[in-house]
């Protein structure tokens, strides 16, 4: 990681279920982010273009109605809309990660994803993250992300992890984000809430601290030793479409954005109810001042104890076919190997098929 870096989160309203709408709001927010100089802006959950917040306050037909006003406005992965969203990062000059439904790239399919896409500040997409699991009725709208979205990316400025909202309760999957490597890490939400006695009961309250955001993030800083730029919704209720407005009961959109050390501290504590970039300058030094006290991948594990199996592999709809006896044979005489070897490979190769 660099020595000193201006990293910020953006708490920006969208243009709601408007995907050229936000895609050009996102151009104006980098635009300002490249004038204050920071090097990485984080774009919160599914920013582009829609967070369901009328989760349970509809009927089936309207939810799916509804799911296919998502669809409309999401994102595939690579696409034109991508294209103009490199263009924006290339001309800020800005590092970004943008929360996004993403549609499903597989050909036949339109399963969305609550998907974070990563953008060097030179226009490349590096690669994305899909939320591995989606949070109760999210299961409606988002299928789950799979090994392949155990990952960190390279940027200039160091390597970083991101995970989605409730991703950061499950245990084993930041474990493997310090295992990855993450330098510093970006959290996204849909806003902040108070709870009224468990984690399904919420309702938004700006700056309550019955929220489990600010836990989630302050322990995941200081278990991987990691800065968290962590991003949450601002959708004020002039910016909800008319005929949506019955409907949201859920909007927990209040913001919420912060900023975390590797000490589990405040570096930018959280903004509410305004549209800003919450930015902060970090330095490498505190990471070390962490690290020198505890490491959770270096003087204080025990991989003697304790080890994380995680898959490297994604799950496919289809599979090579095994090759027949009469097939092995006329490839073993073809090109001369022995066919006791052959066998043995093919063997090998179908148990590492199996294992995915």
């Amino acid at each position: 990681m660099r020595e000193r870096i201006k990293v910020g989160a953006a708490q920006i309203a969208p243009k709601f279920l408007d995907k050229r709408g936000t895609i050009k709001k996102i151009g104006q927010t980098l635009e300002e982010a490249g004038r204050l100089g920071l090097d990485l802006l984080v774009f919160p959950e599914t920013f582009l273009s829609a967070y369901p917040y009328w989760r349970g306050a509809v009927s089936v037909r309207r939810e799916t109605e509804l799911t296919v006003a998502m669809q409309r406005e999401a994102v595939r992965i690579p696409s034109e809309d991508t294209d103009a969203l490199s263009e924006l990062v290339r001309r800020a000059n800005v590092n970004c990660v943008i929360g996004l439904n993403e549609l499903d790239d597989r050909p036949g399919s339109l399963t969305m994803y609550n998907t974070l896409l990563v953008l060097s500040r030179d226009g490349r997409v590096l690669g994305r993250h899909r939320k591995l699991m989606p949070t109760h009725s999210e299961r409606v709208y988002w299928g789950m992300g799979d090994a392949r979205d155990i990952r960190a990316f390279d940027l200039d400025i160091g390597r970083v992890g991101g995970l989605i909202c409730y991703e950061h309760h499950m245990t084993l999957l930041r474990a493997a984000m310090a295992i990855r490597g993450e330098e510093l890490h970006v959290a996204v939400w849909p806003g902040w809430w108070t709870m009224e006695g468990h984690l399904g009961a919420k309702r938004p309250e700006p700056g309550s601290r019955r929220c489990d955001v600010e836990p989630a993030v302050k322990a995941h800083a200081i278990e991987n030793s990691v800065f968290v730029v962590s991003s949450s919704w601002y959708l004020p209720a002039a910016e909800i479409p008319a005929e949506l407005r019955d409907v949201m009961q859920y909007n927990l959109a209040v913001g919420g954005s912060c900023i975390v050390n590797p000490s589990g501290l405040f570096t930018r504590e959280p903004v509410f109810e305004k549209e800003t970039i919450v930015w902060a300058e970090v330095d490498q030094t505190e990471r070390r001042l962490a690290k020198a006290y505890f490491d959770s991948i270096g003087h204080y594990a025990r991989w003697d104890l304790l080890q994380l199996v995680i898959r490297e592999e994604g799950w496919e709809p289809t599979r090579a076919p095994e090759p027949s006896p009469a097939r092995l044979r006329e490839a073993a005489e073809r090109y001369e190997v022995r066919l006791e070897r052959l066998e043995a490979l093919a063997q090998q190769i179908a148990r590492k098929l199996d294992s995915r």
